[in-house]
């Protein structure tokens, strides 16, 4: 005995689509103080990053070294 499967009718459904507006507000933020209380002004230098660390390729322990040493040669640094 065969059972006889009901046909359903194809219908397509139309959905309302709504696009919210997202509200833009522009803020503006405050400058935070550096992390750890120390800050470094970089601020009107002219120097290169070949006249801080030179012309021949570094390992960055020894790039941090150098920046370090010229942070505190030009007072560069603030707490």
């Amino acid at each position: 005995m065969a059972k006889k499967r009901a046909k359903r009718k194809a219908t397509k459904t139309k959905r309302k689509t709504t696009k919210t507006k997202r509200k833009t507000t522009k803020t503006k933020r405050k400058t935070k103080k550096a992390f750890g209380g120390y800050s470094i002004s970089f601020k009107n230098r002219d120097e290169t990053l070949e006249q801080v660390f030179g012309k021949a390729g570094i390992a960055p322990s020894e790039m941090t070294k150098k920046l370090w040493k010229f942070i505190k040669n030009k007072k560069l640094g603030h707490k």
